[in-house]
């Protein structure tokens, strides 16, 4: 079985009632995404629940009530990464259902840019039959992705200068790296 490493962790890690997780997977050759069920943390939740209530009840300042709550924070945190790997493990059996791995290039990529009946992706195919040169990059394109400009080879478009080599973009709003096919920041949820 093949291991999957095309995904991103939208997961929430707080010791809160938004925490949870959930992943999303993407094609390495296009734009597009499938995101799992959003898994609630309920013991993250309970803790969260518990330590409120411990708050209200023995009031702020406590030494019983601020070791009851940092231990339930904590026994929260130790299972956090269990869970998660869990709800990985399962997302990543539905996801190789959508996703194929090119013999060549070892790239996950989705059912629209993979060729069943040679096992390998449209990127490799098309380097197969001569219309991508053999020495170009995987991920660089024949046209520049900014402003469509066929390109000529050399890592910037003669055009605009745009940058033909990268893999990831910095987000112009935090400057967190993401994928270049990336559409949103998943640090601060910037629209590209």
């Amino acid at each position: 079985p093949m291991t999957l490493q095309n995904y991103r962790d939208l997961s929430d890690y707080s010791n809160d009632m938004e925490a949870g997780f959930q992943f999303e997977f993407f094609c390495t050759n296009c734009d597009r995404t499938w995101q799992t069920e959003f898994k609630p943390y309920r013991l993250g939740q309970a803790a969260r629940i518990f330590s409120q209530l411990l708050y209200f009840v023995r009031g702020a300042g406590s030494d019983v009530s601020d070791q009851a709550r940092f231990a339930s924070m904590g026994a929260s945190d130790v299972g956090m990464r269990g869970a998660r790997d869990k709800w990985l493990a399962k997302s990543m059996e539905q996801a190789e259902t959508l996703y194929a791995e090119c013999a060549q290039c070892r790239k996950a990529v989705c059912a629209d840019c993979y060729n069943t009946s040679q096992g390998i992706c449209v990127t490799c195919e098309a380097r197969a039959r001569g219309e991508i040169p053999a020495g170009q990059a995987d991920g660089a394109v024949a046209s520049c992705p900014n402003c469509q400009t066929p390109s000529s080879g050399g890592r910037f478009c003669a055009e605009c200068g745009f940058d033909m080599a990268s893999t990831h973009k910095s987000c112009p709003s935090c400057s967190a790296m993401m994928p270049r096919q990336a559409r949103f920041c998943t640090d601060c949820g910037h629209s590209f």
